[in-house]
């Protein structure tokens, strides 16, 4: 069958249609060997892709169809009774309480939904079908609706993605792709029957009213769930065994009787210890079986760079430690492994954005007071600046008009205090003005009306960073597919997110303890030589190491550099960049945007042709 389409080798993704013939000959592009589909109940095209049978649940009620798709355990009862809920909505009021992380798909009376997670680790992303009259297609691959709709690559988009330590809100919601937009994590996509788009909200931050103790033990039964649906059924599972995170959730597999094998990777630095406390714990475990990789043996990062040919849907900063994080997935393979659980998401979930002061100035000052002393104290931060965040009350449109004139100034070194609506990203020096003025005009455009995610300093702080670090999943998850290996992250769980957060901040956000909520949650799951732990390792060595070590590799990205064709930067500049000794907390950590953007582009070229900008608009989600 021709379809003129390269979909990525090996990954899974699927494509949600509306019920309408003005898509039709989409739908026949995407159709090819190896894509499944499910059809409307008016037979058209609903439901396209590929994807692992036991991943799929569905289920049909009269007109009413329904597909849970993802990690999870729902059975065909389950979703059959969430279809007679009598509206999409009260379907998908049902499946939240489904633990896991699964997309929504639901198809009733010509209308669709669709749903992804808060964190995006399951993401939504929708597109205007060209000469459709206005019809949309939604994906949970960025790609595959810009092969689809013939999309091109959006160089001011793209400049977007040089920004460092992150991109901000709201600039997440674009693509690269001209066109391609994300669907934010608290909306839902509906589909009319002419396959017209509109969102709507379907998720708002919980009340951060729990204390201590009550909200522990709703963590502790939430992980257990979020583990219990993804070990089911399975006779090994894999999983990293490294910090306080990825402890709680191999003793929660191992306490469920998961046969585990654990991954500790070593590191050089002397005072690195997730290796001895990795050993206390598994010596207290029955059913974990445990290898060490020497630090010698884990690639430091940059190396090959300028070899990658992974096929994400989005540029990715992970590509500079690419091989640093795939080495276990790859050994979690080849021990036959079909499941890798990690414990990423967890410092974003239990460490808490210390911005929540802020906030609770107002309402509980003496609280707020003796809590930014101690951090202050703690990180050695500067208190007059400290005090000028407190008490600074613009709202987040105007910090972004802020963020929008010192694009170009040096970062924020790491004595600045964390009480403000976000770490001031910045562009790197290398960045030509024509990607200055690209990001700073997408600025300004969304600074007029931009709403924070929460209306706290530290609930925004904690809900981009959760977004931030969820797509870092989606890529090695992407990774980790034509391995045949399935990549959890369990804390990027709605129903984990909403726990975590439902605890009082000032219970589970203090400089006078290391993640007291996940310390409290394990209390009898973790031994209890691991549950205290307050130390974490770091990798310091590893990236000025690698730097130094793979500086070729570095430099040969930069020869015939895609970027440069696009005129987002000055290779000469970069060059010298690359060339000099640098720092891992900011110089070199500035590298990693503009390397994973390279890499991307090269990679793309390699597996699909060249790509380039275009100077036509195909329209964009409006909610």
């Amino acid at each position: 069958m021709v379809t003129g389409l390269s979909f990525p080798t090996g990954a899974g993704w699927f494509l949600v249609l509306p019920d309408t013939d003005a898509v039709a000959a989409l739908a026949a592009r995407a159709r090819s060997d190896g894509v499944r589909e499910l059809p409307h109940a008016s037979g058209r095209p609903w439901l396209m892709g590929r994807w692992p049978a036991h991943a799929l649940t569905t289920a049909q009620c009269g007109t009413v169809q329904l597909a849970v798709l993802g990690q999870h355990a729902v059975t065909e009862e389950e979703a059959a009774r969430a279809a007679r809920a009598g509206s999409p909505e009260a379907a998908e009021d049902r499946a939240r309480t489904w633990p896991g992380s699964h997309h929504l798909i639901a198809s009733w009376g010509g209308r669709t939904l669709v749903r992804g997670t808060v964190t995006g680790v399951r993401s939504v992303f929708a597109a205007r079908a060209p000469r459709a009259a206005g019809a949309h297609l939604v994906s949970d691959r960025a790609d595959i609706l810009a092969a689809l709709t013939d999309a091109e690559l959006d160089e001011r988009r793209l400049a977007v993605q040089l920004l460092s330590p992150g991109i901000l809100h709201p600039l997440t919601i674009q693509t690269v792709w001209r066109g391609v937009d994300v669907v934010p994590g608290d909306r839902r996509v509906l589909l009319d029957r002419d396959g017209r788009l509109r969102t709507s909200r379907c998720w708002t931050p919980p009340p951060a009213d729990l204390p201590l103790a009550e909200g522990a033990r709703l963590v502790r039964d939430r992980l257990a769930d979020a583990v219990a649906v993804r070990i089911a059924g399975r006779e090994l599972v894999s999983a990293d065994l490294g910090g306080v995170d990825s402890t709680a959730v191999v003793a929660t597999a191992a306490r469920a009787g998961a046969k585990t094998v654990a991954y500790t990777a070593a590191v050089h630095d002397v005072l690195g210890d997730d290796v001895t406390y990795a050993r206390r714990t598994v010596a207290e475990l029955d059913t974990v079986e445990h290898h060490v990789v020497p630090a010698t043996e884990v690639p430091l990062t940059f190396d090959r760079v300028d070899a990658l040919d992974d096929e994400l849907d989005t540029p990715s900063p992970y590509a500079v430690n690419r091989h640093r994080r795939m080495l276990i997935v790859e050994r979690a393979a080849e021990r036959g492994s079909p499941l890798h659980l990690s414990g990423m998401g967890g410092d974003e979930l239990f460490s808490g954005a210390s911005a929540h002061v802020h906030g609770l100035l107002p309402r509980h000052p003496r609280t707020a007071w003796r809590l930014a002393r101690g951090f202050t104290t703690r990180h050695r931060w500067s208190r007059r600046t400290a005090l000028a965040q407190l008490l600074d009350r613009r709202s987040y449109g105007s910090w972004l008009e802020l963020i929008a004139r010192d694009l170009t100034r040096p970062q924020p070194d790491l004595s600045v205090p964390l009480f403000d609506w976000g770490i001031p990203p910045r562009l790197p020096p290398w960045a030509t003005g024509r990607a200055v003025d690209a990001v700073r005009d997408l600025l300004r455009e969304q600074a007029a009306h931009a709403e924070p995610l929460s209306a706290g300093h530290g609930g925004h702080r904690e809900l981009v960073t959760l977004r931030a670090l969820a797509r870092f999943a989606r890529h090695v998850q992407q990774m980790s597919e034509p391995l045949g290996v399935t990549f959890a992250a369990p804390y990027y769980d709605d129903l984990l997110v909403e726990a975590a957060l439902a605890v009082r901040p000032q219970d589970r956000v203090t400089p006078w303890r290391y993640k007291p909520l996940i310390e409290e949650a394990m209390r009898g799951i973790v031994p209890e030589a691991a549950r205290r732990r307050t130390t974490k390792a770091h990798a310091a060595f590893e990236e000025e190491t690698g730097l130094r070590r793979h500086r070729a590799s570095l430099l040969a990205l930069w020869e015939d550099s895609r970027l440069r064709e696009l005129g987002l930067v000055d290779v000469a500049a970069l060059r010298d960049w690359c060339l000099r000794p640098l720092a891992a907390d900011l110089e070199s950590a500035l590298l990693h945007p503009t390397v994973g953007c390279e890499v991307w582009l090269r990679a793309r070229e390699r597996n699909r042709g060249p790509v380039g900008p275009t100077a036509t608009d195909t329209g964009g989600i409006t909610a």
